[in-house]
C-alpha cells in the first residue's frame, strides 16, 4: 500500500478556507475589525519576508488562549457545511477515487486546523489527517499552544516521513498533490510529486524539475461562496 498525500486549500478545495473563515467570523461578529486587521498585517509581513509562516501560525494559535474548544468545534462544523463543502475541485474527487481503487492510503496533509481537517476527512473518507492541532486543558479551554510540530513546510515533511514509515513504505513510493511553493520540502522527497493549479513560484519550479502540472477545475457555480468581502487573512480564532 502506497500513501497519497493531499494538500487542502486551493488543492482539494478551489478556495482558501482560512480567508473564508475570517470573512465569515467578521461578518457574524465573532471577531472585531481590529482582530481581522491584525491578522491581515501579520500575513502581509509574511509575504514581505519579515516573518516566517511558522511564526504566523504560532501567533494565530496563541490568539486561541482561553477560548472554548467545543464552541470552536461547533462553529467550525457550521462553517464547513455553509462555506467549504461546496468547494471541492471536480478533479480532486476523481484523483481521490483513483488512488482509493488502487488500494492506496489517502492522507490529508494541511496547515489547516484539526477542527476543519477532520470534517474534510470524514466527508472524503480519507484514511488519515496530518494538520495543526491545539492543546486543550482539563476545563476544555485552549492553552494557546500547538500539539506537536507546526504542520507547515519542513513540518509537513516531518509528518509525511513519519506516516510513510508507519505504513511501511518509502516516500519514493508515495504521491503528494499541492498548489503551494511552501510545500517544496515534501514535493522533493516523494516519488510522485503532482502540482495542482499552482501558484506562480511553484509553476516555475515544476517546469524546471519536469513535475506534472494539472488543473482540477472549480466546482459548479465557481470557487468562492457568497460572503462579505475582506482581505485574505490568516485564521485568528479557527480553521
Amino acid at each position: 500500500m502506497a500513501v497519497a498525500f493531499f494538500d487542502l486549500d486551493r488543492t482539494l478545495l478551489a478556495a482558501n478556507s482560512a480567508s473564508l473563515w475570517v470573512r465569515r467570523e467578521l461578518a457574524l461578529g465573532h471577531i472585531s475589525r481590529w482582530e481581522a486587521l491584525r491578522a491581515s498585517l501579520l500575513l502581509a509581513r509574511y509575504h514581505l519576508g519579515f516573518v516566517a509562516m511558522q511564526d504566523v501560525l504560532l501567533r494565530a494559535t496563541a490568539l486561541l488562549t482561553g477560548s472554548d474548544a467545543k464552541a470552536l468545534e461547533a462553529r467550525s462544523a457550521d462553517f464547513y457545511a455553509e462555506a467549504v463543502r461546496g468547494q471541492y475541485r471536480p478533479g480532486a474527487l476523481v484523483a481521490l477515487e483513483a488512488h482509493r481503487e488502487a488500494g492506496d492510503r489517502l492522507v490529508l496533509l494541511t496547515s489547516s486546523s484539526g477542527y476543519l481537517s477532520d470534517l474534510v476527512a470524514r466527508e472524503l473518507r480519507l484514511d488519515g489527517v496530518l494538520c495543526n492541532r491545539f492543546e486543550v486543558d482539563a476545563a476544555g479551554l485552549h492553552t494557546g499552544r500547538p500539539l506537536g510540530a507546526v504542520c507547515f513546510g519542513e513540518g509537513k515533511r516531518f509528518y509525511a516521513e513519519a506516516t510513510a514509515k508507519e505504513a511501511g513504505v518509502p516516500l519514493s513510493a508515495c504521491a503528494f498533490y499541492t498548489d503551494s511553493y511552501s510545500d517544496l520540502p515534501v514535493l522533493e522527497v516523494v516519488g510522485r510529486p503532482v502540482v495542482v493549479n499552482p501558484d506562480h513560484r511553484l509553476r516555475r519550479e515544476a517546469r524546471r524539475r519536469g513535475w506534472p502540472v494539472v488543473d482540477w477545475g472549480v466546482p459548479p457555480g465557481g470557487a468562492t461562496p457568497s460572503v462579505p468581502p475582506s482581505p485574505p487573512l490568516v485564521p485568528s480564532t479557527g480553521p
